[in-house]
């Protein structure tokens, strides 16, 4: 966001501060509860990956789709998906999806926005959390995962990069795209095969999720709390308060 700001307005680089969005850790965190994921019955079971978010093509959901055949055979996919953004791409996730179903019972599709405690549960039990993003100012969804103690396995792609820290709390998958919106994969063939293989690693070594799970979870609570990011604010106003400007490169954050 700051080189997109940089580059779009006159503004002097001193003058743009990052501090970052957040969550509330207490509300985010690993729980062994399943209550709320009972209505789905045996139709969810683990390990499992998840997706969750707007069907969109920002959000990158048809190249996770595409990944399906690449991945574990043993492995779920539970895609927590709704509000598609046109109906024509809407055809094209449920085609793409058609593509995939080879084997019964292997997606998962819930077709509903959940409430919080909902996706708290479902980022707790998930082996791998993935986010597919082509185009990310932020990416939220990581921290939430992170915070249940999920690792990530995202696209390399913009605030994304500065979430997941690649081979510590998950993978970061890098994507080679064209210039222009909506910045599609150049090859979006090996960007799904890309995404299979490093979600593929996690799902073979329960140790390693466990160790990057932890990661994360110690990483949102450092960098990404709300009691954090106020801390910035604050420090923030008070530099402007003494007429100590911000750094350049944005070091606040």
């Amino acid at each position: 966001m700051r080189a997109d700001i940089l580059r779009h307005f006159n503004v002097a680089p001193r003058k743009v501060t990052v501090i970052h969005n957040g969550i509330d850790p207490d509300e985010y965190r690993p729980v062994m509860s399943r209550g709320r994921l009972e209505r789905f019955g045996s139709a969810l079971r683990q390990p499992y990956v998840l997706f969750v978010g707007r069907i969109s093509r920002q959000k990158g959901i048809l190249h996770l789709i595409n990944a399906i055949p690449f991945l574990d055979s043993g492995a779920q996919i539970v895609l927590c998906a709704s509000a598609p953004d046109t109906p024509q791409f809407a055809q094209e996730i449920e085609d793409a999806m058609d593509r995939a179903s080879q084997k019964p019972g292997r997606i998962l599709w819930i077709r509903e926005m959940v409430d919080r405690a909902t996706a708290v549960e479902l980022y707790s039990h998930a082996a791998v959390f993935c986010c597919p993003s082509i185009y990310e100012p932020f990416g939220i969804i990581n921290l939430e995962a992170m915070a249940c103690e999920t690792p990530v396995v995202a696209s390399a792609v913009g605030g994304i990069q500065e979430v997941v820290v690649h081979g510590e709390t998950g993978y970061l998958v890098p994507m080679a795209q064209q210039v222009e919106p909506p910045f599609e994969p150049v090859n979006p063939e090996q960007f799904s095969r890309d995404l299979a293989r490093h979600i593929n690693l996690l799902l073979a070594d329960a140790s390693l999720r466990k160790e990057m799970g932890a990661k994360g979870r110690r990483r949102v609570e450092a960098n990404f709390s709300w009691r954090v990011i106020a801390n910035q604010v604050i420090a923030l106003y008070a530099s402007l308060l003494r007429q100590d400007p911000p750094a350049a490169d944005g070091s606040a954050a």
